[in-house]
């Protein structure tokens, strides 16, 4: 069974991996798309860059500029057929938005997620009804947002943990994020034992960190955000980091190792599996 792939990271990969061949080969931007018939080097490099789906005849033909040798150019080949796939529930739900789509398209080739979530339940784990409410509370700073459309997106990206080869999932969850004053104690107790359901699955784990408590010297990152490793070890290790207007995508390893440190500390100050699901039963509980 071929490995699951996340279209946004192999466009990455491919990208760099064209990169690397241009540079080897002493070319520039304006080399290459003077040979190719290119009217402008933008192409170039937003397909460097990761920043567009590669059509692969463009792909073929920057591998013959290279002169890449047959193995080499059959594994970019298959590199640049995920990068430009479309397949996948993703592509039905066309609604979607595009910071969604991008959470969406990291986590279905993932073979780990970690999250980290400050204030809010992280959004592979919300309910529709909690979720309805995060996301319209978000509209009000962006009109365009379909608030009724990314509920059901985000429904939809649930699906990669009940699936029969799911990601290994880790939640870090703060505390006062399932004592939200502003949730209705309905909604509030319906997320909370939606929560001690995902917490019983095996690939399935989720951690409270108490109030008072914080990482290693105070280390306690304020803004959320998410790790993701592939099942192919060369595909770039990532970190998407959330903010208000858009969100902020690290891949060196320098930025990811100090993310796993960050992780690390966290795990440590947060309650254990079991203390978390006995804490989140109670809360459910009234």
């Amino acid at each position: 069974m071929p490995l699951p792939t996340s279209p946004v990271i192999r466009r990455a990969r491919l990208g760099a991996e064209l990169r690397q061949l241009r540079r080897r080969e002493g070319l520039t931007l304006e080399q290459v798309c003077d040979r190719l018939g290119w009217a402008s080097t933008s192409k170039l490099s937003r397909i460097e860059l990761g920043q567009s789906r590669p059509d692969l005849a463009d792909v073929l033909d920057l591998l013959d500029v290279y002169e890449v040798p047959p193995p080499q150019r059959e594994a970019l080949i298959v590199i640049a057929r995920d990068a430009a796939t479309s397949r996948g529930w993703w592509k039905a739900l066309g609604e979607m938005g595009e910071r969604q789509r991008t959470y969406a398209e990291l986590e279905a080739g993932a073979a780990t997620i970690v999250d980290w979530q400050p204030a809010v339940v992280p959004g592979l784990l919300q309910t529709p009804a909690y979720a309805r409410l995060r996301i319209a509370a978000g509209r009000l700073l962006d009109p365009t947002v379909d608030v009724e459309a990314d509920v059901r997106a985000r429904a939809m990206r649930h699906e990669v943990l009940r699936r029969t080869d799911p990601p290994r999932y880790t939640a870090v969850i703060a505390e006062a994020a399932c004592e939200a004053d502003d949730i209705p104690p309905q909604v509030r107790q319906e997320q909370l034992r939606f929560l001690v359901d995902l917490a019983g699955l095996p690939h399935v784990t989720i951690r409270l960190l108490p109030r008072g408590v914080a990482a290693r010297g105070g280390a306690q990152p304020l803004t959320p955000y998410s790790c993701y490793s592939f099942p192919d070890p060369a595909d770039p290790r990532t970190v998407m980091l959330e903010a208000l207007t858009t969100d902020v995508r690290l891949a060196t390893t320098a930025d990811v190792d100090r993310y796993d440190q960050l992780t690390g500390w966290l795990l440590d100050a947060a309650l254990s599996p079991e203390e978390t699901s006995a804490a989140l039963s109670r809360r459910a509980a009234g």
